[in-house]
């Protein structure tokens, strides 16, 4: 759960940094929207870390001030690439959300109804992303964007 609450400290930096310089006032207006629904999930992780016994990374002000910054990066290059960029990041925290509840199996029915809400959210965020007329990223995107989430899992899990 540290590493999905690190997870969403993340977004939250992304959408805020998104919204910060989007060209678009609905699409500014949908960035903050998204950030307030990552706050629950916030929340929630935080919650149940503190009923498993755990804490937070921390980690997570860098995970914070960088995401932020390539959330505002993704938002000055443009409402396509920027809701591209939403749709692209919420595939692969879907990915990674399925992986881990795959994991947990039955064993911890708790943390799983926590993270089926949040893969659902998720997922509405990023067809929402694709519907506002996010573009496709390059594949080196992806792939750059797949490195720094595992960099940021694994920083996660242990610190």
């Amino acid at each position: 759960m540290r590493v999905n609450h690190s997870g969403e400290v993340a977004a939250q930096a992304l959408y805020q940094g998104q919204a910060l310089t989007a060209d678009d006032p609905a699409i500014s207006a949908a960035m903050r929207h998204a950030a307030a629904e990552e706050n629950d999930h916030l929340a929630w992780c935080e919650l149940r870390l503190k009923e498993l016994g755990g804490r937070t990374s921390v980690l997570n002000p860098l995970w914070y001030a960088g995401s932020f910054a390539i959330g505002a990066l993704a938002g000055a290059l443009g409402s396509g690439t920027s809701l591209g960029f939403v749709a692209e990041t919420e595939r692969q925290v879907e990915s990674h959300l399925r992986g881990h509840m795959n994991r947990l199996g039955g064993a911890d029915r708790r943390s799983v109804a926590i993270l089926e809400q949040m893969t659902h959210d998720e997922m509405a965020h990023g067809a929402k992303a694709t519907s506002l007329g996010g573009k496709e990223l390059p594949l080196p995107v992806q792939t750059a964007m797949r490195l720094t989430s595992r960099l940021m899992t694994i920083g996660s899990y242990w610190l």
